[in-house]
């Protein structure tokens, strides 16, 4: 069976169909509710409702009456090549920023008080000097800790005003607390043997 529609005089082709227009507009909003069922617009960086009730793109600087009309924005041409340039001047940065310094982590010890200790004037007949010897006990060092020494100047400390005429010898071991002796401030001759020594018993502590 055939069937051919009558058209009335003057009616034009195509009348009663959607045209491309219509179409692009109803594919447009079911876009538009598809995205606001499956779009969370409070976690978009770049949507903000402004004083006047619009909603603005921070990326691009747009305005926009609607939810529905930012999310087609989204969607479109000028946001999506601003959302590339943007992740690449971040990759640019990033690659020329310093590599974040490493953490190390902090090893906290409980202190247990000061160490005993016991101070020896000395003097050398052959080279007429006088010196110290610093006898320093830990008894209950940790395992595998080696006391550690240092000179540190007046400047470095902030115990007591500065004097360029002392210097201060530290002693340090965990678990104990560091001590440290005020001495003259004169030069030590660290490259002798005879001069300065230091030797750690590990039996006696």
């Amino acid at each position: 069976m055939s069937f051919m529609a009558a058209r009335e005089h003057g009616s034009k082709p195509g009348a009663g169909a959607a045209s491309m227009g219509q179409e692009a507009i109803d594919r447009r909003e079911r876009l538009r509710r598809l995205a606001l069922e499956t779009i969370d617009l409070s976690r978009d960086p770049y949507f903000m409702r402004n004083h006047l009730g619009q909603y603005e793109c921070r990326l691009c600087l747009t305005l926009h009456t609607n939810e529905g009309n930012y999310l087609a924005h989204t969607q479109g041409k000028r946001h999506q090549q601003n959302l590339a340039k943007r992740a690449a001047r971040e990759a640019q940065e990033a690659a020329a920023a310093p590599a974040p310094a490493r953490r190390v982590a902090v090893k906290k010890t409980v202190t247990i008080g000061r160490p005993g200790y016991r101070v020896t004037k000395q003097f050398d007949p052959e080279r007429n000097s006088r010196g110290l010897l610093f006898q320093v006990e830990y008894p209950e060092i940790e395992e595998g800790v080696v006391p550690r020494h240092r000179f540190m100047s007046a400047y470095e400390q902030r115990k007591e005003p500065w004097n360029k005429a002392y210097q201060y010898l530290l002693f340090a071991a965990e678990p104990y607390e560091v001590i440290a002796f005020k001495v003259p401030s004169v030069d030590v001759d660290k490259h002798q043997a005879t001069r300065l020594f230091s030797h750690w018993d590990p039996d006696a502590k």
